[in-house]
């Protein structure tokens, strides 16, 4: 089991959860880009009914690139990303890695598969190796 907590920049919401197994992904398509202002979002997945969260996150929804319906939820005071629920896994969140407390065990919350590369800026290198897919990996 993994421990997580995390929350915004200014404390407002935090929340944790218990995750069994680490799932994290690197997500560079454009609407992950406009949203953070940065080439990439890296976030794990957890199990909707796992967090445990305390403040108030807003939500605002989108269609993404896949054509599938995505809802980010940040910080209603300070604006900090948080977690995104995607149309694809209705009972997952995707939790922000910055958004975590360093404690979690950074090197064990990498990203393991990265997705959308087709999007990624030239000058953010994929790291040796990765797992990549231009844009969603195929269904499982």
């Amino acid at each position: 089991m993994t421990r997580i907590q995390g929350g915004c920049c200014c404390g407002a919401v935090r929340y944790e959860a218990e995750i069994e197994k680490a799932q994290t992904m690197a997500c560079y398509c454009r609407d992950c880009q406009r949203a953070t202002g940065a080439p990439l979002t890296a976030f794990v997945a957890v199990p909707k009914t796992a967090l445990e969260q305390q403040g108030e996150a807003k939500g605002y929804s989108v269609q993404g690139e896949s054509g599938r319906g995505v809802t980010r939820f940040f910080c209603a005071e300070c604006g900090s990303q948080l977690y995104s629920k995607v149309e694809v896994a209705p009972g997952v969140l995707f939790v922000k890695l910055a958004s975590l407390e360093p404690a979690a065990g950074e090197a064990a919350l990498a990203p393991q598969v990265h997705i959308w590369t087709d999007s990624r800026p030239s000058w953010c290198p994929l790291p040796e190796g990765a797992v990549a897919f231009g844009k969603n990996p195929p269904p499982r």
